[in-house]
């Protein structure tokens, strides 16, 4: 049987915090199961802006269009490419998604077919059998807050979308700055441990 392998990419700016916390937790959980699993810390990761110049874009099919830009950004896509399922993971800042989870989902312009003469672009991934995706945030605000008010996971779930993935599961820790040390309550751990199950359950 082949072994499963996911992909995690990180947008938290902080080693060992919050979004560190459950996404390590859930890496533990899959890797128990036998699941290969590696997560990219966007933080450490040598990726440019976007330009917008919109080349990626031209070409027709459902293969992430090529980027000009010559940076580690192709080998992530080539992992993407490669993974059976994801996840995707970033704090809360002002309301939204951190600026380098941004600058990653403003990278994913390859997954868009978008010819000069068309007003919208067109999702390449749109229509095949989607893939499984886990999405995990926090923020300092009670979890309630984030999960309704917060951009963030709207923000994460469109990542997923671009990529041909349907979440299966949503972690959204509050209150993060309550707390030092362990951020991470005992629930949320055991939160992040099992709906991590859920990206590989039948």
């Amino acid at each position: 049987m082949r072994t499963l392998n996911i992909l995690a990419i990180n947008g938290a700016y902080r080693s060992g915090g919050a979004t560190d916390q459950a996404l390590l937790a859930a890496a533990e959980s899959l890797r128990e199961a036998g699941v290969k699993i590696r997560i990219v810390n966007l933080r450490d990761y040598p990726i440019e802006f976007c330009t917008n110049c919109r080349e990626c874009a031209i070409e027709p099919g459902s293969e992430p269009g090529r980027c000009v830009i010559e940076d580690a950004m192709h080998e992530l896509i080539g992992d993407i490419e490669a993974a059976d399922a994801l996840i995707l993971a970033s704090p809360t800042n002002f309301g939204s998604v951190t600026a380098i989870f941004k600058r990653f989902m403003e990278r994913l312009m390859p997954y868009a077919y978008w010819p000069w003469e068309r007003p919208w672009p067109v999702l390449r991934k749109a229509g095949q059998a989607p893939r499984k995706a886990l999405l995990i945030s926090s923020s300092a605000a009670p979890g309630w807050l984030g999960r309704w008010v917060f951009g963030s996971m709207r923000q994460l779930a469109t990542t997923a979308k671009t990529l041909g993935a349907e979440p299966v599961g949503k972690l959204f820790t509050g209150h993060a700055a309550r707390r030092m040390g362990r951020i991470l309550t005992d629930k949320s751990i055991d939160d992040a441990k099992r709906l991590a199950r859920r990206l590989i359950a039948d």
